[in-house]
């Protein structure tokens, strides 16, 4: 876990949304701030406008898929971190899966499609062949603190539990000073939801305000995917014949 706090500004990366617009492309403005939303997984490109911050696909998983997750012990969830070519990125995921323990059958099966359609998209956005795909079991406050990630943009998918809490930017600077004495307004991705936002390297006082969910006692276990672009954290990449040996 220590070697995922280097990308961030404090903790861990996220974030939800209620109220965000219609599910159709909203431009983004030119004068503040930008959120967006889409509707496909290639409208998740519109990240890129010069004052976007944050581009939302609200959207649905089938219900096998949320049923069969909803069902499993927290310890059969996987949790594993894998640096690799798209092209081999099912193949990857899979060893992974394996290896985490977790049922092999149909449902993982979605699970793992929907994995390598979001780095697939999220790799032609950032313009790399390279991704770093974690798939991480929450049951404890990750990173409860508002916070800003050190990446140049990153994408964020929560599969089971409560999903990312955070905030417009009018009220970044006040999140970021009051943590959890903040009383401002918030947001929250839904379940399946996907977020593409900036980070702080994207340039000075870049960056979605966020923060995981607090979720502590309550006996619930998360299941996030954040995709990011290679960095100096991420696993060396993935290659079939590392895998065998």
């Amino acid at each position: 876990m220590s070697g995922l706090l280097g990308e961030m500004d404090g903790s861990m990366a996220e974030a939800r949304m209620t109220g965000v617009g219609a599910p159709a492309m909203r431009a983004p403005t030119m004068s503040a701030p930008a959120i967006a939303t889409c509707d496909t997984a290639e409208g998740l490109a519109a990240i890129s406008g010069a004052d976007t911050e944050l581009v939302i696909w609200q959207r649905a998983q089938p219900a096998a898929l949320t049923a069969w997750l909803g069902q499993l012990a927290p310890s059969q969830l996987p949790h594993f971190r894998v640096l690799a070519l798209l092209a081999d990125l099912p193949r990857a995921i899979m060893a992974q899966a394996d290896e985490s323990g977790m049922p092999n059958d149909g449902a993982r099966d979605l699970l793992l499609a929907d994995i390598t359609r979001l780095a697939t998209a999220f790799a032609a956005t950032a313009g790399v062949d390279l991704v770093d795909v974690r798939l991480e079991r929450i049951s404890h406050d990750a990173c409860w603190r508002f916070h800003r990630d050190c990446v140049d943009a990153r994408l964020l998918t929560t599969y089971r539990g409560p999903a990312t809490e955070w905030v417009q930017p009018p009220f970044a600077s006040d999140a970021l000073r009051d943590q959890k004495a903040y009383q401002g307004p918030s947001e929250h991705l839904g379940i399946h939801d996907v977020a593409v936002f900036k980070g702080s390297c994207a340039g000075p006082g870049r960056g979605i305000v966020h923060r995981s969910p607090p979720i502590a006692g309550t006996g619930q276990t998360r299941l996030l995917l954040v995709l990011n672009k290679q960095s100096a954290a991420s696993p060396k990449p993935w290659t079939l014949v590392a895998a065998s040996t």
